[in-house]
């Protein structure tokens, strides 16, 4: 049996990785009036974030990694695919069941910054051997995936969920399990991702979790 999250290094990069987070608040609470301003010219409400989020962790809770961890260990998820790495949080999480079940992580991130430290995070977690993080447009590196998804998180800007998971649809595998952050902060955003998944014809099973700002949990029935 693997320690699993509990091991050492997981343990305190993730515990040093939440606490830095906290300071998110501050990056939101600047960035608020330009988020405002996008949304009274028709824009979605990231649009205004956009330049102060370089810098912002934008990470899942350590409950949504609890639950993301314990849902791949349940299906015995190995390959396990994130768009919107930011500075490794969740990547760290889906990255340690991957390595437990045998399998491996890919994470997208756009920011190169953020790419350059999400890499020594998973490594100071002990997890640089299963996980990878691709630098750049997710629908350009996750265009031509190699392989079946057994989950997938989807993490980054809002209006590419619905892209994303049109483009990433047929190499999911039956019973795979799609999360997607962020549901109650950007419900207008997400309304057509709401959609798309929990419409049946398009092989999912859809649910909102109270968990963090609203975790949509699909499973893929094929």
């Amino acid at each position: 049996m693997t320690a699993g999250l509990n091991e050492p290094a997981i343990r305190d990069t993730l515990a040093r990785l939440h606490e830095a987070a906290k300071g998110d608040k501050w990056v939101f609470l600047r960035g608020a009036p330009a988020a405002i301003g996008a949304m009274l010219r028709g824009k979605p409400a990231m649009e205004g974030m956009k330049p102060y989020l370089s810098q912002a962790y934008i990470p899942i809770s350590p409950d949504q990694g609890q639950y993301m961890y314990q849902t791949a260990r349940l299906i015995g998820a190995k390959t396990i695919v994130e768009f919107g790495t930011s500075f490794g949080i969740s990547a760290i999480y889906l990255a340690a069941a991957a390595r437990d079940n045998g399998g491996r992580f890919i994470g997208t991130e756009m920011e190169p910054g953020k790419v350059a430290v999400a890499r020594a995070n998973l490594a100071a977690a002990g997890l640089a051997d299963a996980a990878e993080v691709r630098a750049g447009d997710a629908l350009a590196t996750l265009k031509d995936f190699d392989g079946t998804i057994d989950l997938l998180l989807l993490d980054g800007w809002k209006d590419i969920y619905l892209p994303m998971i049109r483009m990433l649809h047929p190499k999911l595998r039956p019973g795979a399990v799609v999360f997607a952050d962020n549901m109650f902060t950007f419900p207008k955003d997400l309304a057509p991702y709401a959609a798309f998944v929990r419409d049946r014809s398009n092989g999912f099973e859809s649910m909102t979790l109270p968990l963090g700002h609203g975790l949509e949990y699909s499973v893929f029935l094929g």
